[in-house]
């Protein structure tokens, strides 16, 4: 019974300012039932200062990423690492990053080209448009006054030196070197340093040494010049590949004059290698070391170091060791490593396995294309990703991934503009060489929404209808899988 006064009350305020609200009883529903009361939501972003990747698919928003302005706030390396299938948009998705990063004054850039097309690497197009030559590594080449790097360069100190030593000698021999040809290699190197001063020393010199040991090497150890010669033998074999072998003229001389570590841009071009051979992990020791001793310097440049088909890398023991050093460089002198890989698969399950695990650690941000979808969940294993990432990775159309930067996981679509799209879609390999094929490309590349509508053709609207139809079933897949993870919990806690 409710009291007289207040019944009195409620009447005279209805009276003066009108009828007063109900009280509403609460509702009881499931998250599964009240989710379509509430718009889907997308994760925060990552600022708004860096470069431009794409758009968040679910909201909508701009996708804005850059691991120096993210780095010691939301990152805690810089180091990034990108997988997926080929024709996924891999590629495209580093030349814009490159080219965009490269308006900033204070950026640099070496790429790792192992991929070729029409006899020449895959960023021979971005490096023509930026005014650079491209170091090509070609063993037939250099014998023809080709380009060659020194592994003794006086630019690199001479610890540098023999540890670059140990590197290709270790990596073609399949296994660590024992102390005793460690100990031939280095009173070599020691020699051939103190001897030579009047020229670069060079492989031949160090090969000439070991075959032909100093009597002062032998005495120093208190052994006999016989067993010095013998300690050295295997070491002098596998370095006269590089000097004699099917290596030869790339690295048996004094770096090439003229090669200019100051551009914006340095591209090796590793495209006329084997990438199935050894020569492969002994090329990406040879450019990482020199490359740590003669490029990355304390002058406040930004550095990225990016590695195409990186699994030749990791994959090798001794090269992921030192290519794990390189990425310490990351913190302290401002250099963020980028490795794109085909398949998680390549390198936790590979000889490296530590190293890589290692390296992926270092890798704060992870970028995932389309994957079959057990390729899918092993990766998501490893990364950690969250269930719902991992589902949608099998269904990614090219150009769409999911970025995972040190925990803020997003779908972002990849927005190529028309400027850029003749740099970054090279594949004319696969395709006839002529301008239908071509046209027939890009209007193929238009319907899969990686490229914009031609602005010299009529507008036809059913192109914006099939993105929004995409994003609309995205959007909807989206909520069903919650609705599904909603129930499945509702069932567990029941």
């Amino acid at each position: 019974m409710r009291d007289p006064l207040s019944v009195l009350t409620e009447a005279f305020t209805s009276f003066l300012f009108g009828k007063v609200e109900t009280t509403r009883l609460p509702v009881r529903t499931s998250t599964g039932q009240a989710q379509a009361v509430y718009l889907p939501t997308a994760a925060p972003g990552l600022g708004d200062s860096g470069v431009i990747i794409g758009r968040e698919v679910y909201s909508g928003k701009g996708y804005i990423y850059d691991p120096f302005q993210l780095y010691g706030q939301q990152l805690p390396a810089p180091h990034w690492l990108v997988l997926g299938e080929s024709g996924n948009g891999k590629s495209a998705l580093e030349k814009t990053y490159v080219l965009r990063q490269l308006r900033f004054r204070d950026r640099q850039v070496v790429v790792l080209d192992a991929q070729g097309e029409d006899g020449a690497g895959e960023w021979n197009l971005i490096a023509q448009e930026l005014g650079i030559t491209p170091i090509r590594l070609d063993a037939m080449a250099a014998l023809d006054h080709g380009i060659r790097l020194n592994p003794l360069d006086p630019a690199i100190t001479t610890t540098g030196q023999l540890a670059l030593l140990r590197t290709i000698i270790e990596v073609a021999m399949g296994h660590g070197l024992d102390e005793r040809s460690g100990f031939a290699l280095k009173v070599a190197h020691a020699y051939v340093n103190a001897t030579i001063t009047d020229r670069q020393p060079v492989l031949m010199d160090i090969v000439e040494q070991l075959r032909h040991p100093e009597p002062e090497s032998a005495e120093a150890m208190n052994v006999d010049l016989d067993d010095v010669r013998a300690w050295g033998l295997d070491v002098a074999l596998v370095l006269d590949r590089l000097v004699d072998g099917d290596l030869r003229g790339m690295f048996d001389g004094p770096t090439t004059v003229g090669i200019d570590l100051d551009a914006p841009l340095i591209v090796f071009d590793l495209s006329h290698i084997d990438r199935n051979s050894i020569a492969m992990p002994i090329l990406m020791a040879i450019v990482g070391v020199w490359l740590e001793h003669t490029w990355i310097r304390p002058d406040r440049k930004k550095r990225i170091f990016l590695v195409e088909e990186a699994w030749h890398i990791i994959n090798s023991p001794f090269v992921a060791q030192l290519f794990q050093r390189l990425l310490k460089f990351g913190r302290r002198l401002g250099l963020s490593f980028v490795a794109v890989v085909h398949h998680l698969s390549d390198v936790v399950d590979g000889a490296a396995a530590r190293e890589a695990a290692a390296i992926l650690k270092m890798a704060s941000t992870r970028t995932i294309y389309a994957q079959k979808a057990d390729e899918a969940r092993a990766t998501g294993l490893v990364l950690g990703l969250p269930r719902w990432a991992v589902e949608i990775i099998p269904t990614l159309t090219p150009g769409i991934a999911v970025w995972d930067v040190n925990g803020n996981v997003q779908v972002v679509k990849h927005l190529v503009t028309e400027a850029e799209r003749p740099l970054v879609f090279t594949d004319r390999a696969m395709t006839e060489n002529s301008e239908a094929s071509d046209a027939a490309d890009a209007a193929e590349a238009r319907r899969a929404g990686l490229l914009p509508p031609d602005p010299h053709q009529p507008y036809e609207p059913h192109e914006d209808m099939r993105a929004a139809e995409w994003e609309a079933e995205q959007r909807a897949a989206l909520l069903e899988r919650q609705r599904q993870f909603d129930e499945s919990s509702e069932s567990t806690v029941a």
